[in-house]
């Protein structure tokens, strides 16, 4: 590590000692009308909080010299438009700066009413739940290390289980609960080594310098954007017209990445990257037991047809290999980890295409995509791959067609957008395991094929009213699958939602929302099959997910660059899976390795979470930014007494801290607190556990599932450090970057588990073992472990 850092000191120096700095850019671009895509003429454009600008010419075009490079916002105003105010926008030297800008227009007339533009985001059909996250937070949050999802952690109402996964746990929602899409496209597999039919996983897979922008939705969300019941992420990627090819390379706390942006021809442009992980040399050199070894990349083309029609492709793909490491220093964790923990390989892809066609005031939008999932896992007794040590072998594919269409338009200033989309669903799994059940060891052995049809209808409409005083949406969505009679009906997955923004004061809002939401079990579930062949869960009757939630609060902005927002929820679920083996609301699984759902279940959990959010949220004009962040929240499921019980993400309190300042000299100094109350767990179960049968199928302990999450962790609470520098050279940008991860070395604790005793000759004591072999049992012990510890990382960004 020193020797590397001594390396990167040293090629900075000679980098700048050779070369003439050049801080300023040119932001080109073009402003559209939203809804036809005509270019508005004679739009006044300023640097938001300066007063460098300029105006676009007759066909829409302008240009903007000698801006500072770093991070700018602008400011748009036209007659009959709706002022506006853009995200964070990062200029640079060395590359054209383009960027297209739609502006909306307004029935108002400038006499009638004042509206001033806000730099967050504001929707009418989310007037609530919805916060904008910009590029410049992505790029420069403490502890993150430019993974989206760890700087969603700076938000309200947004958990984690552990310091080393980027599980969400939005509101008390589990981490199956979520959805993400790009340009419109959805997009199932966001993380490295993903939780299969959840979401979470240690790494993200997307490469930042593609957003442009990400909306983030906790409730109120678009009736296009069906399937979940906690979040919607709305990734928005940057334009790509560029009239000459320019390259940026990093050197990453783990992993190696180059990213191009180039011309294909006069009308189409290209963004390309793949990126290489180094995670296994390090885990090696620090005595881990396991390797883990990535690969993804991303791409995108975006087609400027002609006025009227543009066409996006894109591709977000990963492979993840992964093995273990025997040679790992021999402690009692390390062996303990290698006794139980499988061999876990995936690949995964996603490629769409979105087509828009403008019309006079509204669009046409044709979504088409395919996302494919293959995840192997295997695991042998003592790791001895003989046929006879097999205790689990595991594979699967999940496959997805997708279409969705869309029609946006804006007449007499009502907002209207109505649509359908349909599905076709392949799943395929192949599962051999050795378990212990009823008291005696099992084994589960199936193969299971199924395909099916989803599709749904959707309609939304929004409308201000009184000078834009008051403004009211509404929305209904359906969705229905041909996989059973419980799930093929539109009528019994009806999604009504109304959401309400009146502005009390000029400054002060109070905001509604009210909305039932739908999700499709996940395929592990539905594709999950007994011995016999049977579909255990379709005999079950399985149904879609629902949740209904009630948001209100007020939001106080008290001058352009400063928003405060206090909002109460409530969310009602009905119909969740319940483990028939654990008798637990699966609401509880996901957040750890391996697979999600592929068991028993039925449709018979309740639960209900509840809390409130207080956010704060400023820029200044010298360089400061800051989010500070409360939760409180509660999420509890029933049991199988059908009595409330907290679920495994009811943390009670969260609070988040996150600084950014500029302090000169392209100096930026970041840093982020973040406060979790200790997590529900649920006690081992020691008798079953020392059975010599029930440890040998599982290697490690069993849960006491009757004393579910009566036991609850510590606190925890981290501080993040970020010091970066940029040179913005002649020919080149050069950044640097210092992380340091968990700044005072906070240790989490996590639930006790139990090991196995050893002899002097290495092997498992058995206390009795002159009885027969279903009462033996093996001597075990408690340990105790944390996580967290101090982790500095350094890294080197080149853009020429």
């Amino acid at each position: 590590m020193k020797n590397r850092f001594r390396l990167l000191i040293i090629f900075v120096s000679l980098l700048i000692s050779h070369t003439l700095t050049a801080q300023t850019g040119t932001i080109k671009g073009l402003v559209k009308d939203k809804y036809n895509n005509q270019p508005i003429p004679f739009v006044n454009i300023v640097v938001y909080g300066t007063t460098t600008g300029t105006m676009t010419d007759s066909i829409g075009r302008f240009e903007l010299q000698n801006v500072p490079a770093g991070f700018v916002q602008l400011q748009l105003s036209s007659i009959g438009y709706k002022p506006f105010v853009t995200e964070e926008f990062n200029i640079s030297q060395v590359r054209n700066n383009y960027f297209e800008i739609a502006l909306e227009t307004t029935a108002e007339a400038l006499d009638e009413v004042q509206v001033t533009a806000s730099p967050y985001a504001v929707k009418p059909e989310a007037p609530v739940s919805l916060r904008r996250i910009g590029i410049d937070q992505i790029e420069k949050s403490a502890g993150a290390n430019r993974d989206i999802s760890k700087v969603l952690q700076s938000f309200p109402g947004v958990g984690s289980a552990s310091t080393f996964r980027n599980d969400l746990f939005v509101r008390g929602g589990g981490p199956s609960e979520n959805r993400f899409f790009i340009d419109g496209i959805e997009i199932p597999t966001l993380n490295h080594f993903t939780t299969q039919g959840a979401s979470g996983g240690p790494v993200g897979i997307l490469n930042v310098d593609f957003i442009r922008e990400v909306d983030f939705y906790s409730s109120a969300f678009p009736v296009s954007k069906g399937n979940a019941l906690s979040s919607v992420f709305e990734f928005k990627q940057i334009d790509v017209q560029d009239d000459k090819p320019h390259f940026k390379g990093t050197v990453g706390a783990s992993e190696l990445s180059l990213t191009t942006t180039a011309p294909i021809s006069e009308k189409t442009g290209l963004i390309a990257s793949v990126r290489r992980s180094y995670l296994q040399f390090l885990f090696d050199a620090l005595e881990l037991p396991f390797l883990p070894t990535f690969t993804d990349f991303q791409f995108k083309t975006q087609t400027r047809i002609d006025a009227k029609n543009e066409i996006t492709f894109l591709g977000v793909g990963a492979i993840d290999r992964f093995k273990l490491n025997l040679d790992a220093e021999p402690t009692e964790e390390n062996n303990y980890i290698l006794d139980y923990l499988p061999v876990n390989n995936q690949w995964s892809y996603t490629v769409g295409a979105a087509y828009k066609h403008f019309f006079e005031r509204s669009y046409l939008s044709v979504f088409m995509s395919r996302n494919h999932l293959n995840n192997v896992a295997y695991k042998y007794k003592d790791n001895i791959e003989t046929p006879e040590n097999l205790l689990t072998d595991y594979s699967s594919d999940e496959i997805e067609n997708k279409l969705r269409v869309e029609y946006t338009a804006r007449p007499n200033d009502f907002t209207i957008n109505i649509g359908a989309g349909t599905e076709y669903v392949q799943y395929q799994n192949e599962t051999y395991n050795k378990v212990f059940e009823d008291g005696v060891p099992k084994e589960i052995n199936y193969s299971s094929e199924l395909d099916f049809i989803k599709w749904s209808v959707f309609g939304s409409v929004s409308h201000p009213f009184f000078n834009d005083r008051l403004t009211l949406s509404a929305g209904l969505r359906m969705d229905a699958n041909s996989y059973s009679s419980q799930m093929n009906n539109l009528f019994s997955q009806i999604s009504p939602r109304v959401t309400a923004s009146y502005m009390l004061l000029p400054d002060i809002y109070l905001n509604m929302n009210v909305g039932r939401y739908y999700q499709n079990p996940a395929y592990t579930t539905l594709g999950y099959r007994n011995n016999a062949g049977e579909l255990v869960n379709k005999s079950n009757g399985i149904k879609y997910l629902q949740a209904d939630h009630v948001v209100g609060g007020l939001e106080y902005r008290p001058n352009k660059r400063t928003r405060i927002t206090l909002e109460g929820f409530f969310k009602q679920y009905d119909d969740y899976p319940f483990s028939v083996k654990d008798s637990i609301s699966m609401a509880s699984k996901g957040g750890d390795f391996g697979i999600f759902g592929d068991e028993e279940v039925t449709s018979t959990s309740k639960g209900k979470s509840y809390g409130a959010e207080l956010l704060f949220r400023t820029r200044t004009d010298k360089g400061f930014s800051m989010i500070g962040a409360y939760t409180f929240v509660r999420s509890e499921f029933t049991d199988w007494k059908n009595d409330y019980v907290p679920s495994s993400w009811d943390s009670r309190h969260i609070l988040t801290f996150t600084g950014n300042k500029d302090v000169g000299k392209n100096w930026n100094i970041g840093v982020k607190w973040r406060f979790v109350g200790g997590l529900p767990y649920t006690p081992y179960d020691y008798d079953k556990s020392s059975l010599v049968l029930a440890w040998d199928a599982q290697n490690r302990q069993y849960l006491d599932y009757s004393q579910f999450n009566t036991q609850r962790l510590d606190n925890f609470h981290q501080l993040d450090l970020r010091i970066d520098k940029t040179w913005y050279l002649k020919n080149m940008t050069l950044g640097f970057y210092i992380d340091i991860q968990n700044l005072y070395n906070q240790k989490a604790n996590q639930p006790p588990e139990l090991i196995q005793e050893l002899d002097d000759s290495g092997m498992p004591i058995i206390e009795n073992p002159g009885v027969p072999i279903e009462e033996q049992r093996y001597r075990l012990k408690e340990i105790i472990t944390t996580s967290g510890t101090v982790l500095p990382t350094i890294g080197l960004m080149i853009e020429f």
